[in-house]
Order: C-alpha cells, then structure tokens, then sequence
C-alpha cells in the first residue's frame, strides 16, 4: 500500500497520524527562497526546526520520521550551512532526509555525500532544470526514493493546476526513469476520497496504475489551523486512512480497463479545472 506522509510539528497530532496508520511524520524545514516563489499563493510555508525533528522523533514509534532540510546553501548571515543542518537532523533522529528544490545533479551529489548513508535519502523532484537533468541526476549513486513535487513544479512550467502535470503524462514518463532505476517513488499529495479539486480517488488509482509507493496527505485531508480539538482531529484521521486504504484495496483487485478508463477521467477532469481557473478559455 502507499506510504502515507502528514506534515506537522506538534507530537499529539504525529500521535494521532501515527495511530491512525500514516507510515512516516513529515517535518518541514525549508524556508530558503520558497516565500518569494510561492508568493501570494496558499501554500504551506512551516519553517519547521531540528527541535521539531528531536520532538516529533520523541512522539512516535512505529512512524518513519521524514525532514525536508533547505536547499544546499552555504550559510547564512542567520542559519548554519547545509553541513550543519543535515548533521543536526541527522542527530535528532530523522529516518529520511528529503532535499528540496534542486536543479543540478552537482546538489545532488553533496546531498547524497552530506548525508553519508546515516538516513534514507529523498529527492523532492519540483524544478523543470531537474527534470531537463534527470537522467544524470538519477546516476548519482545513493538516492533512495524520488518524490514529484507538484506545486513547485508546476509553477516552474507556468501551468494554473497542478494536476495538468499528471494529465500531459509528465508524471508518467518520470516515474518510468525512476522504474528503470529501480530507485522507490511517489508524487503529489491527496485529501480524502471525495475531496479536494481533483477528487482523490482518481489520484489514488493513478499512483497504482504508475507503480507509485508513496504521496503526502495534504493540509485540505486535514487542515490543523482550522480544526483545533484532538478529537475532531483524530476522527479526520482515522475515517480518512481508513477510506484511502478501502479505494487501494478496491485498486488491488483491479487491471487493464480499470486504470484506463480512470486515466481517461483524469484527463478529462483536469481539463475541465484549469478551464475553470482560466475564465473558461
């Protein structure tokens, strides 16, 4: 089944992801460059810290616990280098380390060369200089999973809906050099079945009909600044993994017309979206 991630700080809301069946805590340090290129967009900005990671690896058991460290950067008038940064995670317990918005395979290989084998590698694959690159980046020795992401990425090709990216078959020809690496992949992130722009059912069946292992519970599948009480929290939580989990099984059982018809479908629904965001034209 796919690997669940949720973003958060706080070690009663990892708990209660955690008891629900989310495979790994997501904590979000990145903060260089990524307000001014999602600006005044409705984005997630956490600007989480090593703390946060030493907390959230105190909270849970069973959960991996994922870090999205900065950019590779030399430092800062006001923050330590990437040395220091994947050193401090690294030491408060992180399992996976993710690098965020690279564009060239020499990032990439001191990513991998920082980290030295003592966490699983990730690559946030978000920059169409990353993908122009992928096929030297991808021999870089070291790199354990890909993840697409496709907020960035989509703004990187001027596109109005995210989800364009999987429709044009970008996805898809990505996720086939991943295969060919044999290097674990996923993409994207969805609410609940019978939520968000694009329903994520139909996103659920496409991770199974591209071989992905893995995606992000975005803020709409649970949106922590609106929805405050535990309990209300740990509700969302338990219906919405239970409900994500009965479409995989449903997409276990399934082949061939199956996962066409729902590509089909896609299309013709992201069309129908970016439509919409345009005016119609």
């Amino acid at each position: 089944m796919l690997k669940l991630m949720y973003i958060t700080n706080r070690p009663e809301v990892a708990q209660i992801a955690e008891d629900a069946g989310v495979d790994r805590i997501f904590v979000d340090m990145e903060f260089i460059g990524k307000d001014e290129r999602q600006k005044g967009l409705d984005t997630v900005k956490s600007h989480h810290t090593v703390r946060d990671a030493a907390a959230i690896r105190a909270a849970v058991t069973r959960s991996k616990v994922l870090v999205r460290v900065n950019p590779i950067h030399d430092p800062l008038p006001d923050y330590v280098s990437s040395r220091d940064e994947i050193d401090a995670v690294i030491d408060a317990g992180a399992d996976i380390l993710m690098l965020p918005y690279f564009k060239t395979e020499e990032e990439v290989r001191s990513f991998v060369r920082l980290v030295n084998g003592r966490a699983r590698t990730m690559l946030l694959l978000e920059t169409p200089e990353a993908v122009e690159h992928v096929d030297e980046i991808l021999a870089v020795p070291g790199i354990d999973e890909m993840h697409i992401g496709l907020n960035d990425l989509s703004l990187g090709y001027g596109r109005r809906f995210m989800f364009e990216l999987l429709a044009d078959g970008t996805v898809e020809r990505l996720c086939l050099k991943f295969r060919e690496k044999g290097i674990a992949y996923g993409f994207g992130g969805i609410a609940s079945p019978g939520k968000g722009a694009l329903s994520a059912e139909y996103i659920i069946r496409e991770h199974y009909r591209l071989g992905s292992g893995c995606v992000i519970l975005s803020r709409s599948f649970c949106d922590t600044a609106k929805v405050t009480e535990l309990d209300a929290i740990r509700d969302i939580f338990t219906r919405g993994v239970a409900e994500i989990r009965e479409v995989e099984r449903e997409c276990m059982q399934q082949s061939g017309s199956y996962f066409s018809d729902n590509r089909r479908e896609v299309c013709r629904l992201v069309d129908q979206i970016s439509k919409s965001m345009s005016g119609g034209r």
